[in-house]
């Protein structure tokens, strides 16, 4: 394979079951001829991505970030975006993908499902240390780095935007399938990625519970699961979300 011309490239790839969850079944690959397929691909189709080999790393590790967006009304658009969110941490240093780390699944996957059986899972009594922190925590840390932090929040903004404005022609068909105008009762649904196990399942450690107290889960009937909240309750409460677009 050649990439814009040149011959020098030499990616790694990641490679992500559909209907997976909890990152069961994801692998990384050097040569495309080492997807494993289960079946066909019209029975077993994956998303193959190439894999970002130059991470940003905290504390050499690879880490994600888990952001909540809430749609108030579809029509006219409504977008929030909550004020904090989730970071979870890979438990073994980063390296570069080579043949002999491809499997190593604690230092190429955030999947806190995955991490949580490695030794070297740190349950940390603060919300910025640990294998699971907040995101307020991570802007923290990259601003003492000298990071333009107002520039990450709106590029993350302008993200979020255009992925919603593209998902709405079929969210309203949904909305519109699913509770048409006059149907008594609740007036939302939630958009996830497929988990049978909810991130905040019980919210103990530090990191959860501040998350909880910014209204990622009572607060607006917020889900447990993440993911995207769409139509709300009456006299819902939107202090702890930053109105992004109308």
């Amino acid at each position: 394979m050649v990439k814009d011309g040149d011959p020098s490239w030499k990616p790694t790839f990641i490679v992500k079951p559909d209907g997976g969850c909890q990152g069961d079944g994801i692998y990384l690959i050097k040569d495309p001829n080492d997807i494993r397929l289960a079946g066909t691909l019209q029975s077993r189709p994956a998303v193959v991505q190439e894999y970002i080999c130059k991470p940003l790393l905290i504390d050499k590790l690879k880490f994600d970030i888990r952001l909540y967006v809430l749609l108030k009304s579809l029509d006219p658009l409504e977008i929030y975006i909550a004020k904090d969110g989730l970071s979870r941490f890979c438990t073994e240093p980063y390296q570069e993908p080579s043949p002999k780390n491809l499997h190593h699944i604690f230092m190429h996957l955030t999947n806190y499902s995955l991490n949580i059986h490695s030794g070297n899972f740190v349950h940390s009594d603060s919300t910025s240390t640990g294998s699971k922190r907040t995101f307020s925590s991570i802007l923290c840390r990259l601003s003492s780095k000298g990071v333009d932090i107002k520039k990450v929040w709106s590029d993350i903004i302008s993200l979020v935007i255009k992925t919603v404005i593209a998902l709405t022609p079929e969210l309203k068909v949904f909305y519109q399938s699913d509770i048409p105008a006059g149907r008594p009762g609740p007036t939302c649904f939630q958009v996830t990625t497929a988990s049978s196990q909810p991130e905040f399942s019980t919210l103990t450690g530090p990191t959860e519970g501040s998350l909880a107290s910014c209204g990622m889960r009572d607060g607006v009937g917020w889900p447990e699961r993440g993911g995207l909240l769409v139509g709300v309750k009456p006299g819902s409460n939107f202090q702890f979300f930053h109105l992004l677009a109308v």
